[in-house]
């Protein structure tokens, strides 16, 4: 049997060693994943530039689902995969481009590549190994892509190999949905490898060589003897060095080396700030505009290391802005709080204290934990923002800056409530910038107070409005999914289901995967009655996030509807083994238990769920159930009471406590809730039925 392997050794030359003992399938490829050759997604950009050639030839298809993906993170590749899901923002220029992608992107891109190995494999035919080295210093996006391969391929089908240093995982800071330190522990074997001691004074010999070696291998050999031949380098010598490296690299016209090596030889050449800087702030331009946030914080710190704040204000201010940016966007909002208030100590320029003011609101009211959120004080700050861009001097920047702040105050009113407030500030930027920009300048920006009016429409209620607006926005921009997804939501609260349903089947084919555009749709099928469609979403969706407790209700309660109660009773448990007090898993096992006339598992299965929820309908009707045919007219009855005064318009509900009044002659109430349930569904025939049985019971002979 087939089986993922985590190798373990201190040194490189080691983990090699040891990984070519193994007994293992053909390489589909071998690669590096240290962060310093290529930056985010080195070792996934190896890959996709390794297959995606036979992939084009072999299956095609492939490359139109998974082309973003592909191009996103494998960037020398955009000339060969022709790019169909391009949006406005990808399309909009840096200067003009107002949107960034959210932190969960990298997550969701993950799965999109996932999906596309796995599909490419099944193609190509045959079992392979894909090894990578170097895994303890990859870059966050590489750790979790390797984190989310190793959880969901086959190793039949790809069998993983990573090697790391012996050293814990050192986890990415800030939250962490897929650690690949975890993935490791749970889905691989684990071999360590020698620990052989080096006297490296010993072996470095041919400084020079040695020393060349390591600087043109990216500085990535922990080799002591290679270090200490660099170390012993004059220091001249070894600027030199990093020189030709990085003008050496930069002839080969690889973009992902400007992410990486290029600016690491730079920071190390001769000129630093002339070079470097200007390399730097590429390179995190970049990962900015591709969500590539750990990245992008660790670009801006190295960048704010070369720069003086006293005579280089401008790169400064630069750095210290994408720095908390990156921070914020990465989830990291107490190092984000820290980086604005540093900026606002160090700077008296009117453009940093603006971005801090409107950065601190949005922590604020967005990205704080919900206990920690303050809308009082995101009101204070986001209102010396709109001050700040009313004393701008030049006529269209303050009407722009105007209008962008007020549109972060649009949120603060949101989150107060006071949601008229928000659609009048929401309006009224879209008519100030339809009067100060008539050509249509700022259109992803326009685009965006847009999505902000229609969210709010909804949120008041507004939703035929809403439908229209999110209509005209993807007439703009059609290719961006979450329009889709949203408009998917309100159709189907107007009760358009068909529409509903399109509209989240483009969100899907639009969008990297991510599992509540998957849940949604399995929740409308089993709505609409596809209960095999449902199935297929809400599987795929626990193939996508395990932990998902909804999706293990609803896919249990459908198998429990098709009868299959083997099925139901397996998904119930594993989704208890997530959350042990879930209360509607519960009440799918009492009703499996019931079913199977296990009644006292039963009644303890129910009991469970309503300690969690009192008003949970389905275990007061089970229980309920259980009880009458344990004789226990009194407990049937109070729990279908309390079902009723939970729901009292269920036809459902009335009719089975009707049953129960029957049975136990109390016809005249059984009579009162028949005529309840007739006049909410009147056209169920087991009503008109039991309406008919009850008169002639309670008819004199």
């Amino acid at each position: 049997m087939a089986e993922h392997r985590w190798i373990r050794a201190p040194r490189q030359r080691d983990r090699v060693a040891a990984r070519s003992e193994l007994a293992l399938p053909p390489a589909l490829a071998v690669v590096n994943a240290h962060r310093r050759l290529r930056g985010p997604y080195t070792a996934v950009g190896t890959l996709l530039r390794a297959i995606v050639p036979d992939a084009l030839d072999r299956c095609p298809d492939l490359m139109q689902r998974h082309d973003t993906e592909i191009i996103d993170t494998a960037p020398e590749l955009r000339g060969t995969v022709s790019a169909t899901r391009e949006t406005l923002t990808s399309r909009t220029p840096v200067p003009e481009r107002t949107r960034f992608y959210a932190r969960l992107r990298t997550l969701r891109m993950s799965h999109g590549l996932v999906d596309f190995v796995a599909d490419y494999l099944r193609c190509l035919g045959g079992k392979h190994t894909l090894i990578v080295d170097d895994a303890h210093e990859a870059d966050p996006t590489d750790q979790e892509f390797l984190a989310v391969l190793l959880r969901r391929i086959d190793p039949e089908l790809l069998t993983v190999v990573v090697t790391t240093g012996t050293n814990p995982l050192v986890q990415p800071p800030g939250p962490v949905t897929e650690p690949l330190g975890l993935a490791l522990e749970a889905h691989c074997i684990r071999l360590d490898g020698p620990n052989q001691v080096i006297d490296a004074a010993a072996e470095a010999t041919d400084v020079s060589d040695l020393a060349r070696d390591y600087v043109f291998g990216g500085c990535i050999d922990d080799d002591p003897a290679a270090i200490v031949a660099y170390e012993r380098l004059d220091a001249e010598e070894r600027k030199r060095l990093h020189d030709a490296c990085a003008t050496e690299l930069g002839a080969r016209e690889e973009f992902s080396l400007l992410l990486g090596a290029i600016p690491y030889h730079l920071e190390r050449g001769s000129d630093p700030v002339g070079a470097a800087v200007p390399a730097l702030r590429h390179a995190l331009e970049h990962c900015q505009n591709v969500g590539c946030y750990h990245a992008m914080a660790e670009l801006s710190a190295r960048g704010l290391a070369l720069v003086n704040r006293e005579t280089d204000e401008e790169q400064w201010k630069h750095f210290v802005a994408k720095l908390a940016a990156a921070f914020s966007a990465s989830g990291r909002i107490d190092e984000a709080h820290l980086a604005y208030e540093e900026a606002r100590r160090g700077s008296t320029s009117p453009l940093v204290h603006i971005q801090a003011a409107y950065g601190l609101a949005m922590l604020y009211t967005r990205h704080y934990d919900p206990e920690q959120r303050d809308h009082q004080a995101a009101l204070g700050w986001i209102n010396l923002a709109i001050a700040l861009a009313g004393a701008m001097t030049e006529r269209k920047v303050r009407e722009f800056n105007t209008v962008w702040y007020r549109n972060g105050l649009a949120l603060v009113e949101l989150h107060l409530g006071n949601l008229e407030e928000a659609l009048g500030l929401l309006d009224d930027g879209i008519a100030r910038l339809e009067e100060e920009f008539p050509s249509g300048e700022w259109l992803h920006f326009r685009t965006i107070l847009r999505y902000n009016r229609c969210q709010v429409l909804a949120s008041l209620g507004r939703l035929e409005e809403s439908v229209d607006s999110y209509a005209e926005l993807i007439d703009i921009d059609p290719n961006w999914a979450e329009y889709h997804f949203d408009q998917a939501g309100i159709l189907r609260r107007l009760g358009r289901l068909e529409e509903s349903l399109a509209e989240y089947t483009e969100a899907i084919r639009l969008s990297s995967p991510f599992p509540e555009v998957f849940y949604n749709r399995g929740d409308l099928r089993a709505e609409m009655g596809d209960v095999e469609g449902a199935i297929a979403d809400f599987s795929y969706v626990l193939e996508l996030q395990p932990d998902f407790v909804d999706a293990w209700v609803n896919r249990a309660g459908l198998y429990l509807e098709l009868g299959d109660l083997d099925a139901a009773e397996r998904d119930a448990a594993t989704g208890l083994g997530h959350d042990p007090d879930t209360p509607h898993l519960h009440a799918v096992l009492g009703q499996i238990h019931a079913e199977r006339g296990d009644y006292p598992a039963a009644r303890s299965a129910f009991d469970r769920a309503l300690a969690a929820d009192p008003d949970l309908i389905s275990a007061l009707s089970g229980r309920a159930a259980v009880a009458h045919e344990l004789g226990d007219v009194e407990i049937a009855l109070a729990d279908l009471s309390h079902a009723v005064e939970v729901q009292p318009d269920n036809p459902l509900l009335r009719f089975n406590r009707a049953f129960v009044y029957q049975h136990s002659g109390q016809w005249e109430r059984a009579l009162a809730d028949l005529d309840v349930a007739r006049d909410l569904d009147p056209d169920d025939p087991d009503v008109a039925d039991a309406l008919a049985a009850v008169k002639g019971a309670m008819t004199p002979s």
